[in-house]
């Protein structure tokens, strides 16, 4: 699979397809080791992931001592969620939803994880103050998005302009726009970090991988990926 059909809202199978390459399983692999990290410790912590997709995230959290949640739009992607759980051992709350209004009460989670999530909704905003309202006082939210200045971005953005309406319709954010969507909804920014420096290419995945973290160390400038974290007064 090519990085122009890696998985955005296309279903599970497609998800599995992007794991089974090269590229797929090494990207994801730093992404979701940025974001773990930026939760921090996850024993007893109540975590809910917004846009859970197929649980890759929440299962790996779980794993970690992380008391989980999940909430996509997407039913298949939720039927495959609690089937990884299920086969992990975990227990997990799931529910049908949209990011822009999320079925929880107010102040229910410590930490409140989104991947590649709000640069598909149309009111990032809403978004991120729905996130910010399930937190509780001091909890976290870690936000994970494509970067708008790199390769990958320059690809999807060709994708779109040639018809693809999944990548026309997606809005690829800086690091300072991401920070201030935070910052509007309340959050006090501690951490951005970049990752995924290399090409979309299973080679320079391969060679380039160990330099990533280095690379996330000095700048965050041609990122494919920017994390954030943020702590709720």
């Amino acid at each position: 699979m090519s990085e122009a059909e890696s998985p955005t809202a296309i279903g599970p199978q497609a998800y599995a397809g992007w794991r089974a390459t090269a590229l797929g399983t090494i990207t994801e692999t730093i992404e979701q080791r940025v974001v773990l990290d930026m939760m921090g410790g996850l024993v007893g912590i109540r975590l809910l992931d917004v846009g859970c997709g197929d649980g890759a995230l929440i299962c790996a959290a779980a794993a970690r001592g992380a008391i989980v949640a999940g909430v996509d739009a997407d039913s298949t992607m939720l039927t495959a969620a609690r089937q990884r759980m299920a086969q992990a051992g975990f227990e997990v709350t799931l529910r049908e939803g949209r990011v822009e209004e999320l079925p929880f009460p107010d102040d229910s989670f410590d930490v409140v994880a989104s991947v590649t999530v709000l640069c598909f909704v149309g009111d990032a905003e809403r978004a991120v103050r729905e996130m910010a309202r399930g937190l509780r006082p001091g909890g976290r939210l870690v936000i994970g998005e494509l970067g708008r200045w790199s390769t990958w971005a320059a690809l999807r953005r060709v994708r779109g302009w040639l018809g693809s309406t999944t990548w026309r319709a997606a809005r690829f954010r800086t690091p300072g726009e991401l920070r201030t969507l935070l910052q509007q909804a309340g959050l006090s920014v501690t951490a951005i970090q970049g990752a995924i420096y290399y090409p979309p290419a299973n080679l320079f995945a391969r060679l380039l991988a160990p330099l990533d973290p280095w690379l996330g160390s000095l700048t965050r400038l041609g990122a494919a990926f920017i994390a954030l974290g943020a702590v709720k007064p």
